[in-house]
């Protein structure tokens, strides 16, 4: 595609969100660190079953329920009915060897009392574990090119994006089916766009932001397919059928062979070791293949 087919537009970031547990609460920070492999603690530990296999709201939508808060030293982890439980951060157990989707990645065990806090809550079988940062693990070429992006624990890529428009046109279709609006947290995203058309990042090539420690450029490579976790209730974990019903009726992506889709993942082009932070201007080149 020649350059004359891209033009730039102006994108503020909305909002920023790490959910330092792959499937459980998110937390909104005044500001995160991007690294190699997004934003930093960002799906960095992960619950698994006896089997190392990971475990999702999929599943357990009582994983919804978990609240880390990410202090100085400690993860905090509080859930309703449990006492709260301090994660060290600079502390880790026996390395494992465990599964996400079809990879298996090197961890550690964050120990027996977390792993039975997390099974009590959730009423199973279960332990959590870290990513072992010395583990590379590469989303998929086919999508992101000639750029190794890594990634933690997250489905695939390092960064999620989706805007606040995208929102706004979904929960119009949502309340006129007669079910209530959702929040941005049903989507569990890492940085959400205002400035934008909706789903307008489904076009986006790249998004800059200059910051005081550098530019960062994160290219957007491959829609994300959604699953049952957005008719998960972040606040109650009961679930539904609305989010997908509205998604269903516009949202099947010929890029994906119909799957639905919201928001964009993304990799880093530039970046690594600056901050971001919510208010923050940047710009984003729309491409139209």
């Amino acid at each position: 595609m020649s350059d004359d087919s891209a033009f730039d537009v102006e994108v503020s970031l909305a909002a920023l969100y790490v959910h330092p547990i792959k499937s459980c609460s998110g937390t909104a920070p005044d500001e995160a660190l991007l690294i190699e492999t997004g934003l930093e603690f960002d799906r960095a530990w992960m619950v698994v079953d006896a089997q190392g296999c990971f475990v999702t709201q999929r599943k357990l939508p009582r994983m919804a329920l978990i609240q880390p808060t990410l202090k100085t030293l400690d993860m905090v982890l509080r859930a309703p009915g449990m006492l709260v439980l301090p994660v060290p951060l600079g502390e880790v157990g026996a390395a494992v060897r465990v599964s996400v989707w079809d990879d298996e990645v090197a961890a550690f065990d964050m120990g027996d009392a977390a792993a039975q806090w997390c099974s009590d809550f959730l009423g199973s079988a279960l332990r959590l574990v870290r990513f072992d940062p010395a583990h590379k693990r590469l989303a998929s070429a086919q999508w992101t090119g000639e750029i190794e992006a890594e990634a933690t624990f997250s489905d695939e890529y390092p960064l999620l994006v989706t805007s606040q428009a995208s929102l706004d046109e979904l929960n119009r279709r949502i309340v006129v089916s007669g079910a209530a609006p959702v929040t941005m947290q049903r989507f569990r995203p890492n940085l959400v766009l205002d400035g934008l058309d909706a789903h307008g990042e489904d076009h986006l090539d790249e998004i800059r932001f200059d910051t005081p420690e550098g530019p960062v450029r994160l290219k957007l490579v491959k829609p994300c397919s959604r699953c049952s976790i957005p008719d998960v209730d972040p606040l109650t974990a009961e679930t539904g059928h609305a989010v997908g019903d509205a998604l269903a009726a516009y949202r099947a992506d010929a890029r994906l062979n119909g799957a639905l889709t919201f928001g964009m993942n993304a990799v880093i082009v530039e970046g690594f070791d600056c901050t971001l932070r919510p208010g923050m201007v940047g710009s984003a080149t729309y491409r139209f293949d």
